[in-house]
């Protein structure tokens, strides 16, 4: 068991790795100009290996949001219902200045966001991440159409909530400006949410 578990945390950090060097070669040369074959090379690994762990040149980039997949799937079991357990989860990343919901400037940050929504080939394979996001979600309220019907708006909400204040902040407001207006807007479309999605709610 604890070999097993070895194992798994060398692989894990070998994931870690090799994805924070392609993705830094990526911000420094742009996606485009660098190949697998020098990602491969500055990791000290074949590119056979590399491919073992990503099949894609795409995932080198995607992998950093690897634990984020099912996160609303895991959160919304967690009660009181659904769309209340989503909403202080979110909220809660706004406090933490949370990447994912968008409010956070710091600059290795709006690089690596730059990178993802500047990068043609990466935005579908972000869409198809949420895709997965958005079937985990459904799973976990049901599975049925009204739960994948309700999982493709709490999806698409946070997706337009940080996609939102990433603009705003790519634009040059800093967090604090952003902050009251985040919070406000991440309250009434929750509350939406819930008036929409009541069995949910």
């Amino acid at each position: 068991m604890d070999e097993i578990g070895l194992r798994e945390r060398k692989k894990q950090r070998m994931y870690q790795a090799v994805s924070d060097i392609a993705i830094g070669l990526f911000l420094e040369k742009g996606f485009d100009a660098v190949s697998v074959a020098e990602v491969a090379a500055a990791a000290e690994i074949s590119k056979p290996t590399l491919f073992r762990y990503f099949p894609t040149k795409e995932d080198l980039v995607l992998y950093r949001f690897a634990d984020h997949e099912d996160e609303a799937a895991r959160v919304a079991v967690k009660g009181p219902s659904p769309v209340e357990a989503l909403r202080r989860h979110f909220l809660d990343g706004l406090e933490r200045c949370d990447p994912i919901t968008g409010l956070n400037d710091h600059p290795n940050v709006l690089a690596f966001q730059r990178l993802l929504y500047g990068t043609p080939s990466l935005v579908p394979r972000m869409y198809a991440y949420l895709e997965r996001s958005e079937a985990a979600l459904a799973e976990a309220l049901g599975g049925d159409l009204g739960a994948r019907l309700a999982a493709g708006q709490i999806i698409a909400v946070q997706r337009i909530l940080g996609q939102e204040n990433w603009r705003r902040i790519a634009g040059g407001e800093g967090v604090e400006q952003v902050r009251a207006d985040a919070v406000a807007a991440a309250e009434e479309a929750f509350a939406r949410l819930g008036a929409g999605l009541p069995q949910y709610a």
